[in-house]
């Protein structure tokens, strides 16, 4: 018989509505691998066990009344980026360490409506702004499959309790590939939704365009299950997308149907190109596509270099914006105020050069994708890397170069606003986790789940666990 952290979160809720364990036993378990493994993989920031054990008597008691949510009972875990009334949220920043909000974001609530149990507060990047995860609270996240690498970021603290059992599944936020990038070097599952999904309210804000929350998880149907509870507006939202016709859990039950999908693993950035184990990874995932009978076509990525430099004038005026006093500001970390001062020096004018750039060359881009249904390229260039190679440098500059090197694909679809996922179907000779990534056009989440659980049929994952955990 399967251990309860070898579960996932469907089959977890099967167990608690059956009487077969309680949420209390369940909490404590994972509570239990939090104490044993977290610190060594830098997974989470702020435990909350006391207030977690609470929650599930509570819990237990709705499941005995007849009275409780689908997942009533079941842990996960909230990324350290995301307020959380009465818990720290220190936004991985020792800057922010005392910071407690008096407020859930919505998200959060939506989560905890479902049912959903959070144990603490996950590892991030400072801000979320690299593709590591590192900072001056705990140090680095940590893969599971290699606690000598980075678990990659900024959702790497999410990622790594994933992978490790410590939590089934985990909420984390994506602005530039922060789900993605961690579910491909922690071998897991990690879904990006469309722009406007899910509610950034109520003191968040989508200003960009670019970030959205969404989930980590060991299988499909437990990712279409926190994106259906996720995925509802609140009121005064910029982009809300409706919530959707068919619940996405129901999606992934179903057939895609023959899909036309283009893929490409060059990228658009000059020198930057993918190393073997990522061309590996996209081939035996393009062969097993074809296998399943969809089409399959070559295309020339179809994004220009342009794209970077605008990019980077939006990503560094938002952190740019955010007020510290100077006391704080000497706490920041080189990278941080690399971008901070990289973003001040933008002009107002700038910004809505770059603003207007990105909204109609992906506008292009995706109308000339139009006769695709799905797009295939690698999640990531490179395997999970050693956890000091990013910063070894101590320079900014060359830290955000090899952060390209890394990661050169998965901020395109946070600047067209489409739905991704990275697909944990490929393992390196020395047994690091290789993600792919499929997207669809943006609103279409439905369409992904149903192919994505389709590769997962076909090509099952969620029983390959990192040895040792």
């Amino acid at each position: 018989m399967s251990e309860l952290h070898e579960l996932d979160a469907t089959d977890q809720a099967e167990l608690l509505r059956g009487g077969e364990v309680s949420s209390v036993e369940l909490v404590r378990h994972h509570l239990d691998r939090i104490d044993r493994y977290a610190a060594d993989l830098g997974a989470f920031v702020t435990v909350t066990a006391d207030l977690a054990l609470a929650a599930a008597a509570e819990a237990d008691a709705a499941i005995a009344s007849g009275d409780a949510a689908p997942f009533a009972g079941v842990p996960t875990a909230i990324k350290d980026l995301t307020p959380t009334a009465g818990v720290p949220t220190s936004m991985g920043s020792a800057a922010m360490r005392d910071v407690v909000p008096d407020t859930d974001a919505y998200v959060v609530d939506l989560v905890r409506r479902a049912g959903f149990i959070s144990l603490g507060k996950t590892n991030t990047p400072e801000f979320g702004l690299s593709s590591y995860t590192d900072n001056d609270l705990v140090g680095p996240a940590r893969t599971p499959w290699d606690p000598t690498r980075n678990a990659g970021g900024s959702s790497g603290g999410a990622a790594a309790a994933v992978s490790a059992g410590l939590v089934p599944l985990a909420q984390g936020s994506d602005g530039g590939g922060s789900i993605r990038i961690p579910a491909s070097s922690c071998g897991i599952f990690g879904f990006k939704p469309s722009r406007g999904r899910v509610s950034a309210g109520p003191g968040g804000s989508d200003w960009s365009g670019l970030g959205v929350d969404g989930p980590l998880t060991r299988t499909v149907r437990d990712a279409a299950a926190l994106l259906d509870a996720m995925a509802h507006a609140m009121p005064g939202d910029v982009r809300p997308l409706p919530d959707p016709d068919v619940p996405f859990v129901e999606r992934a039950r179903r057939e895609p149907g023959r899909l036309r999908i283009a893929r490409w693993s060059g990228t658009h950035l000059d020198g930057i190109s993918p190393g073997a184990d990522a061309v590996a990874a996209w081939e035996r995932a393009s062969a097993l596509l074809a296998s399943l009978g969809h089409d399959v076509v070559d295309i020339a990525n179809p994004f220009p270099q342009e794209l970077e430099p605008q990019f980077n004038v939006i990503w560094s005026s938002g952190i740019a914006a955010a007020p510290f006093p100077p006391e704080a500001e000497a706490l920041l970390r080189a990278n941080t105020r690399y971008w901070r001062e990289r973003g001040g020096r933008a002009s107002a004018v700038d910004l809505a050069g770059a603003m207007r750039f990105l909204e109609a060359t992906t506008r292009d881009v995706v109308a000339g994708l139009q006769p695709f249904d799905a797009f295939l390229t690698p999640t990531l260039a490179l395997p999970p890397q050693p956890v000091e190679w990013f910063n070894e440098s101590g320079d900014p500059v060359e830290d955000h170069h090899r952060e390209l090197l890394y990661t050169p694909y998965t901020g395109l679809y946070n600047m067209t606003g489409q739905p991704a996922a990275s697909l944990p179907l490929h393992w390196s000779d020395d047994g690091l986790p290789i993600g792919v990534m499929l997207a669809t056009h943006p609103g279409r989440d439905g369409l992904l789940f149903s192919l994505c659980a389709q590769v997962e049929t076909a090509a099952p994952w969620s029983g390959r666990r990192p040895p040792g955990f």
